[in-house]
């Protein structure tokens, strides 16, 4: 699958300014098995990187002009580097330019560059193209002119990037994008950016995404909105109990405690941080002792939250975790993402798939009119040069 992806994105290259690349860059999307909308709190997520990418072709051109190819569009961006970055209309290039003002913003110096780039990520469908877009570029860049930019400076580069565009993520995708390692998800603490890996071996399971195929327009400004009633939950707290700094010092008593100053919304959205803060210490736990189908039902917990507690599901998406929760096969599904549409991640019994598949496209068709698109996804590594010899 990558590497029709890989071949396309350099002969494209090849034909176009004439030459072969210097550098491919394969920059991976990824999955968060739990611990969704707690990167900006202060938690603990547990994402990886998968075997779905974008596709970068690099060479230097002597010049001080950039020219940038995305090959799925057929659209290019020109960038003149002598200049300052300023926004653009058309979305996707705004990414890509907000990656270039991070490294003149600090200091890093680089001339002009050709470039083409082309992915097999679904785009919009919770998988974080944005930020495999923003961190392979980066990496890409990085590697072309030897700025000897670490890691994990690369992913909060990206993050910020994001941030320039106007989408306040926070450090989950970039990270996951650019650490990721085959076969392990990792556990990172948001406000340290301390990280460990633990082995993902779901043993007699396979990971399939359902996309729902829709994208309900709630997405940004209920994103914003949660952040704030979020942040005004915990200002209530650490203000009632000073050993409280962030939500990883408080417990559910303390979030009851204030139950009768908090508004509605506010108490409903701590009470969903808490416990999913809580639940993916408990799913490190279960994938550490191989118990899947623990972690099968802390999936379906956070589900539940999100749907109840933190309001981000939607219909579709709730029949679609409903649906599969009667099915022996599946030991765990929750929505993927934001919310208000996407995909939901689902832990499905090898040999099993295909009617499981069978069954959801025919209910979801008949319920919604809408086809189910399907990907099955295996944990991989995080950004880095494809070396064709290693294939």
């Amino acid at each position: 699958m990558n590497d029709v992806v890989i071949q396309k994105t350099s002969a494209f290259f090849q034909e176009k300014f004439g030459s072969t690349p210097e550098k491919v860059v394969l920059s991976p999307g990824r999955i968060n098995i739990i611990g969704e909308h707690i990167d900006y709190n202060d938690g603990y997520v547990l994402p990886a990187a998968i075997d779905k990418i974008i596709c970068f072709a690099f060479a230097k051109n002597n010049s001080n002009e950039s020219k940038i190819i995305a090959l799925d569009l057929n659209e290019e961006l020109v960038v003149d580097l002598s200049a300052d970055v300023s926004y653009s209309k058309i979305e996707w290039t705004n990414y890509l330019l907000g990656v270039i003002k991070q490294l003149q913003d600090n200091g890093f110096n680089f001339e002009g560059f050709n470039c083409v780039f082309s992915s097999n990520i679904p785009v919009g469908s919770g998988l974080s193209s944005s930020a495999a877009l923003e961190c392979g570029f980066l990496y890409g860049i990085n590697s072309l002119f030897d700025l000897q930019i670490k890691p994990i400076d690369m992913a909060l580069m990206g993050q910020k990037a994001e941030h320039w565009v106007g989408i306040n993520c926070g450090i989950m995708d970039q990270f996951s994008s650019v650490m990721g390692l085959e076969n392990k998800v990792i556990k990172i603490d948001c406000k340290t950016l301390e990280y460990e890996y633990h082995t993902a071996d779901f043993n007699d399971y396979a990971l399939i995404l359902f996309d729902s195929n829709v994208k309900h327009s709630l997405m940004t400004s209920a994103y914003n909105q949660r952040r704030e009633q979020c942040e005004e939950g915990l200002s209530l707290l650490k203000n009632k109990f000073p050993e409280i700094n962030s939500f990883r010092d408080c417990r559910l008593k303390h979030v009851h405690e204030l139950k009768d100053v908090m508004s509605a919304d506010v108490f409903k959205r701590c009470s969903f941080v808490v416990k999913e803060i809580e639940r993916v210490t408990l799913a490190c736990t279960a994938l550490d002792n191989g118990a899947i189908e623990t972690l099968g039902q802390l999936m379906f917990e956070t589900h539940e939250g999100l749907s109840q507690e933190y309001e981000v599901s939607c219909n579709e998406l709730d029949f679609l975790v409903d649906f599969v929760k009667n099915e022996k096969a599946v030991v765990g599904s929750r929505l993927m993402g934001g919310g208000f549409g996407g995909c939901t991640i689902n832990l499905i019994k090898k040999g099993e798939e295909d009617a499981i598949k069978t069954k959801l496209v025919e209910g979801y068709k008949a319920t919604f009119g809408i086809d189910l698109k399907i990907y099955d996804v295996k944990i991989g590594n995080g950004t880095s040069l494809y070396e064709p010899l290693k294939h």
